[in-house]
């Protein structure tokens, strides 16, 4: 059986990952001229972390120390239990850089599987793909071209309400922590190696883009708390990405359509106030695999997969949404003055809970081995 896989970032090649796991033939189809991870750093949930360990992608994770939501001068809101969080959750949460994942991703397929610089031109529903440089005919195409998908089509993604700012600094020592101020928020994530991954999102209106973007983030947020400047400080302006946040306002009404099935942000793109974007990707991949490797059709195959997909990731997309216009992005001070009052009276044992029925989620198993290869 063959696959067309569109799209070489973190969900795409977890799915080109899993079908090559069960024996399919895959083809990943890139246009960029090369494949790698593109963006700064990505918390992986444990239910992220086991879809990793079922595809057999090996990656150097990190495991998030102790740490809490303070406000921008550092004063503690909430306290963050690592322990109680690996207690309720079944793993700890990690982080890692996107570069190191794809990566991973990529040692865990053969170097034949993909094509770079490969700009899809045409997709049907028969399974037929042309692209610069040749076409395909495929028994499944993974559509995994991000929230702007061509092949999805559609309704346009709506902006969130936030902008981001995001980089990655070395900087040994830095702790975990996530900092709240009126319509901001300011995270920092120790990845491996003593990086740094940080990110701001702040409510202001879209495509606005500052001319000297160090300057404007010193300006802007230089007297927040240690290590927030020093981290700025630490990254050069032209690694720093700025990306407005937006999402998919109206959910789709099925996932597949003939034998196009749509994966990650191109099926249900989120805005990152969950942490769970990339992570919902790679189940999409896992439980592809499996619908395709236990149906005895395509057809099948692809009704399970939107079965199972469907409302989960679209719940967990509303979630998200929620999740910031009562967290990061509330702007009103009454508000966040009760919001704070609610969140200082919870012990951090409690607030290692939180999202415990999304990241309690387990994949299936891909039992299948890869077959021999003939000579």
């Amino acid at each position: 059986m063959d696959a067309v896989v569109v799209g070489g970032g973190i969900g795409g090649l977890a799915a080109a990952v899993g079908l090559h796991r069960i024996g399919w033939d895959v083809t990943v189809l890139e246009r960029a001229p090369e494949i790698t991870g593109v963006g700064a750093g990505i918390s992986l949930w444990p239910n992220a972390q086991r879809c990793l360990d079922v595809l057999g992608v090996q990656a150097p994770l990190e495991k998030q120390p102790d740490g809490g939501l303070r406000d921008k001068k550092g004063r503690r809101i909430t306290g963050w239990d690592a322990a109680a969080f690996a207690r309720h959750h079944g793993l700890p949460l990690a982080a890692i850089h996107r570069r190191d994942l794809v990566d991973a991703l990529v040692r865990a397929l053969p170097e034949e599987t993909r094509k770079t610089g490969a700009e899809v031109t045409e997709v049907r529903e028969d399974g037929f793909v042309r692209y610069t440089g040749g076409e395909l005919q495929a028994d499944l195409v993974v559509a995994a071209d991000g929230i702007n998908s061509r092949i999805r089509g559609g309704e346009p993604p709506v902006y969130s309400g936030s902008t981001a700012f995001r980089g990655v600094a070395h900087r040994p020592g830095t702790p975990l922590s996530t900092s709240w101020d009126r319509g901001t928020e300011i995270g920092v994530l120790p990845l491996a190696g003593d990086d740094v991954y940080w990110w701001i999102s702040y409510v202001v209106r879209a495509g606005e883009r500052p001319a000297d973007v160090k300057a404007y983030l010193k300006q802007h947020f230089g007297d927040w708390h240690d290590p927030i400047p020093a981290l700025i400080d630490a990254t050069p302006a032209e690694h720093i990405l700025h990306h407005d946040l937006y999402y998919l306002g109206t959910p789709l009404t099925t996932y597949v359509r003939g034998k196009i099935a749509l994966l990650g942000d191109a099926a249900h793109a989120m805005p990152p106030f969950l942490g769970q974007g990339g992570c919902q990707a790679l189940e999409d991949a896992v439980v592809l695999a499996h619908s395709v490797s236990t149906e005895d059709t395509t057809e099948k195959a692809l009704e399970k997969y939107d079965q199972e997909r469907r409302e989960r990731s679209q719940k967990v997309a509303r979630d998200s949404v929620q999740a910031g216009k009562v967290g990061p992005q509330l702007t009103n001070p009454v508000a966040i003055a009760i919001r704070n009052a609610l969140l200082r009276l919870t012990p951090a044992k409690a607030t290692a809970r939180i999202g415990a029925g999304v990241s309690g989620w387990r994949p299936p198993d891909l039992r299948r081995p890869v077959p021999p290869r003939t000579p």
